[in-house]
């Protein structure tokens, strides 16, 4: 019977072209990356898809890191990190992390999860008891969502970058404690969250904002340092969640706070209690990958993904202006992550295989993850891509933009 009533919902899936599959990657995440398809036939593609937004995954110096890592510390972590998984290179990357983030939030302190997943379920259900009421984002990430359902808190959704809305909703609520949780980098459109709006209303109606800033770590500020540095925020009440798996080129995340909640959930969420502790090794290459981010090759390769942007971004408006009739859009983002919104799950998939067919992959993202009738491609850029891997992308998406156009006529 279970068997039948999954084969029912998964012709579903199909038939509304929403099914997924997994490739195998067989060589190191880069621009130019060894992929085995659907098909079973292995091909070197242009990526344009990946979260590496630095380009560190592949760098010598975190590959020699991660290596003296696990000749230190071995492989596993054996434990979680309250019984005996919490190393000296857990603390250490702890004590940077809140060093970094301590002229934007008083008396802070960090603590690290395996991954951001975890980490934002972690700070949603720990914190969202009883007498909190939950304020979130109308697109906010999964994962935040997922803590919110979660959580024991009473949760109400405000929309997108809707401050007004936010207020109105704030200036009613009669809970004793308020979180405004909200993506400081929305994943599958790029744009930011009006952060320095969010935190003043905090501040207006004693509530605390909680950001997951996964896409703007390592990527935004003049050191990388994210979202925070970048409006320049400082309070205490901000809480930060980030991701160290995308331009921290690793794995893993972390949380900083005020000295206080980070102490709470070391006590009461249960994300950190009962998970077996990264890798020690991944730890370890963590500080070599910190030291590149605020460093010169940090501040290199932010520049070179601003440009590459601006160079997308003018390609793709060009090839817009010629093709009005097909009805795509360029999402308004100023981060590496560039979406192409076409519409129909069927006409997204379809464009997105022919890129590969091209030696191009470009991921078409459907609903859920986006609203019906919004699928689109997620151009994501990497500072190791050059200009002509830009303009190559440029030269497949007219090309196909142009037999589409032909097609609708």
């Amino acid at each position: 019977m279970l068997l039948e009533h999954l084969n029912t919902k998964l012709k579903a899936i199909e038939a509304q072209s929403l099914t997924r599959f997994l490739r195998q990657a067989e060589s190191r995440t880069a621009p130019r990356q060894i992929v085995r398809g659907a098909d079973g036939i292995a091909r070197e593609l242009l990526m344009f898809c990946s979260n590496d937004y630095l380009g560190l995954a592949a760098h010598p110096r975190i590959a020699e890191a991660l290596a003296e890592g696990a000749r230190i510390y071995g492989g596993g972590s054996g434990a979680s990190p309250l019984i005996s998984g919490h190393t000296v290179a857990h603390e250490r990357v702890a004590q940077t992390l809140a060093d970094w983030f301590a002229p934007h939030i008083p008396q802070a302190r960090a603590i690290g999860f395996c991954t951001g997943y975890m980490a934002n379920l972690a700070v949603v259900t720990a914190l969202g008891d009883e007498q909190t009421e939950i304020f979130s984002e109308a697109l906010n990430h999964a994962s935040l969502i997922d803590g919110t359902r979660l959580a024991k808190a009473k949760v109400t959704r405000f929309g997108h970058a809707d401050v007004g809305q936010l207020r109105t909703l704030l200036a009613a609520s009669q809970a004793k404690i308020k979180l405004i949780v909200s993506d400081a980098v929305f994943s599958m459109d790029g744009d930011l969250a009006p952060l320095p709006q969010l935190l003043a209303l905090a501040e207006e109606f004693d509530a605390w904002l909680i950001v997951d800033d996964a896409h703007g770590f390592g990527v935004l500020g003049a050191k990388g340092r994210g979202s925070l540095e970048h409006f320049d925020l400082k309070s205490q009440r901000l809480i930060l969640v980030g991701t160290l798996g995308k331009a921290a080129g690793l794995a893993g995340a972390f949380v900083v706070a005020h000295e206080t909640v980070v102490e709470y959930l070391l006590q009461a969420a249960r994300n950190f209690i009962f998970s077996t502790a990264s890798p020690a090794a991944i730890e370890h290459a963590l500080l070599t990958s910190f030291d590149l981010i605020e460093g010169e090759t940090g501040v290199q390769r932010r520049e070179n993904l601003v440009r590459l942007q601006a160079q997308l971004r003018k390609g793709i408006e060009a090839l817009l202006a010629r093709h009005p009739r097909l009805g795509w859009k360029l999402a308004a983002s100023e981060t590496p992550v560039q979406p192409l919104i076409v519409g129909g799950n069927a006409e997204v998939m379809q464009l997105a295989a022919r890129l590969e067919r091209e030696g191009l992959r470009v991921p078409g993202i459907r609903p859920p993850t986006v609203p019906k009738g919004e699928a689109r491609l997620r151009i994501t850029l990497c500072a190791t891509h050059s200009a002509a891997d830009v303009e190559q992308l440029l030269a497949a998406l007219a090309s196909a933009a142009a037999d589409m156009d032909r097609v609708a006529a």
